[in-house]
């Protein structure tokens, strides 16, 4: 039996990169870095789903878009503050997609208890470099700086949010979406132990990307969130 995450993409498989954003239809394609990036992929073929005037959680928008894709239908789910700038997106996903079930940008080898992010082992200490992988390209301030994290690609067990991708069939046949409860903050985390316990293989994969927001840990909606997370896996 081939293993989860290995496997030949067919041809005929379409990228379909999923969003969403608080901006208007009319302003999504000029106000957001993503909207921006996304109108040199015109003509490409890409669908482009993006939630305009969002205010449910990205879980919610995720699973929607899930629902409506094809089997074969490669899903990027990403946010809309990234550049994406890697313009031969759907071949860099068909070559990770045939090694990992899910992949993404970075991500962590390992997990500890009580983790507070894929990067972090506690509130204020980035985990080493040999547990970290990936790349991306932080903006701020008006300057742009990619950070390095580990070697890439590489077999994980946690990605950062910021960009994940699988196919749709993939998913659904390992009986994996997004929980609700986790609306913006730890639906990532939450996420990839879903796949772990589904038997998906996870990895990071070189993809060139920016990224223009640096979280939010330690406001209230992330203490919460992080309240409810240990609350469902125990540590």
């Amino acid at each position: 039996m081939m293993p989860l995450g290995s496997r030949h993409l067919p041809d005929f498989a379409m990228l379909r990169v999923v969003a969403a954003t608080r901006s208007a239809p009319a302003a999504f394609p000029q106000q957001t870095l993503l909207g921006r990036s996304l109108a040199r992929a015109a003509g490409s073929g890409w669908a482009v789903e993006v939630a305009c005037n969002n205010t449910a959680g990205l879980p919610e928008v995720y699973n929607a878009a899930l629902t409506r894709a094809a089997d074969a239908d490669v899903i990027a789910f990403v946010h809309d503050d990234v550049w994406l700038d890697d313009w031969l997106l759907p071949v860099r996903l068909r070559e990770a997609l045939e090694r990992f079930a899910v992949v993404g940008v970075a991500g962590n080898r390992r997990r500890v208890p009580r983790q507070p992010s894929w990067a972090l082992v506690d509130r204020a200490t980035w985990d080493t470099p040999d547990n970290l992988s990936g790349s991306i390209c932080h903006l701020k301030g008006g300057q742009q700086q990619v950070g390095t994290y580990g070697e890439c690609p590489t077999a994980v067990k946690l990605l950062d949010g910021v960009f994940l991708a699988a196919t749709a069939g993939t998913l659904r046949r390992a009986g994996v979406g997004f929980d609700p409860r986790f609306a913006f903050h730890f639906y990532d985390l939450d996420f990839c132990r879903t796949c772990e316990r589904a038997g998906l293989t996870l990895g990071t994969w070189p993809i060139a990307l920016t990224h223009a927001s640096g979280g939010k840990l330690g406001t209230p909606e992330w203490t919460a969130a992080y309240a409810a997370y240990l609350a469902k896996w125990g540590e």
